[in-house]
């Protein structure tokens, strides 16, 4: 090769770097960012979804869109995402069920755990044990006790199969050792209603999806499934203090982005959550008012937790001999 190629080669080289270089500076300078929610408008995903994007709007200055792709226990979103360019432009609200469940729950699943690269754990959701008023328990111990004596009162209720809440009340049901009959419900409010009524015995949940029906008196709180009390009721006991020691269940929101994606933007994209998440309004809306425990992870705290949850859920799912198409 010649001195005049040499030279020109070289030239081609450090315009090539220096053109990536200069794009990831950039970023995210040239386009808005999409936000993906992978379930329905309103609920817990979506609410701290649309928070992380507004205030991460304002930290990089740039635009960022909330989409909702709901489906398949958030299976389709989560597809969308980690078929998606690994760009910075794309990130992902990520629960334990699509980022861990959803693994061992669908066997024909568009995705993997190796598609996504972490970000954040934003935050940790407590569940707690409901009962209706007029089934005669006040405690668990009540409530264990009336599942060994009466197989017609063997019944819980959750918002879907699959879901979360499904599988504490699975785990739960292999903890006691008593075989239970799930009911599952199109959402929430209608499990919530049965439960309240007598019709279904129990079921895990949110607290702040109770709280309307717990205020009112028409559905009771036993315990909270995390190892620790929970700030807004300090008053409920824990599954652990209630005769079940180890018994630690939490949902969780954290955001993903697609494998690949470079090592300075999510880096960035984490140091910026971490920072969200101390903020007054967020504490007050996502903490005080929705009971979630804010977090603010490192990417690699967040891949440790991905790496105890996938195998713990994928026994619990095998245990129920679930399956979802």
């Amino acid at each position: 090769m010649n001195i005049h190629r040499r030279i020109a080669l070289g030239a081609f080289l450090a315009a090539a770097v220096l053109g990536t270089s200069t794009a990831q500076a950039a970023w995210p300078n040239d386009k808005p960012i999409t936000y993906v929610v992978p379930f329905t408008p309103g609920g817990s995903t979506d609410v701290v979804g649309r928070m992380i994007a507004q205030k991460l709007s304002k930290i990089l200055n740039q635009n960022i869109i909330v989409e909702n792709r709901a489906g398949a226990g958030g299976s389709i979103g989560a597809a969308y995402v980690a078929h998606s360019a690994p760009d910075g432009y794309t990130l992902f609200g990520g629960t334990i069920n699509t980022n861990a469940i959803n693994y061992s729950l669908y066997k024909n699943l568009q995705y993997g755990p190796k598609d996504f690269e972490p970000v954040s754990l934003v935050a940790t959701l407590p569940n707690v044990l409901l009962a209706a008023p007029n089934i005669g328990v006040n405690s668990v111990a009540d409530l264990i006790a009336l599942l060994k004596r009466d197989p017609a009162r063997r019944t819980f209720a959750s918002s879907g199969v699959g879901t979360s809440t499904h599988l504490t009340g699975e785990l739960f049901a292999a903890t006691i050792g008593v075989p239970l009959t799930h009911i599952p419900y199109k959402g929430t409010p209608p499990a919530m209603v049965d439960v309240s009524s007598g019709a279904v015995t129990f079921m895990f949940d949110q607290m702040t999806a109770a709280l309307p029906l717990l205020q009112s008196g028409k559905l009771k709180l036993l315990a909270v499934t995390t190892a620790k009390r929970m700030p807004m009721s300090p008053d409920t006991p824990t599954l652990g203090e209630s005769g079940l020691p180890g018994f630690d269940v939490s949902s969780w929101q954290a955001v993903f982005v697609p494998k690949g994606t470079p090592k300075p933007i999510v880096d960035r994209l984490s140091k910026a959550i971490a920072e969200i998440v101390r903020q007054p309004d967020v504490q007050e809306k996502l903490g005080k008012t929705m009971g979630m425990n804010l977090v603010g992870s490192t990417p690699e705290q967040l891949q440790a937790l991905v790496d105890k949850e996938i195998p713990r859920w994928a026994g619990v799912v095998k245990r129920a001999k679930l399956v979802a198409q």
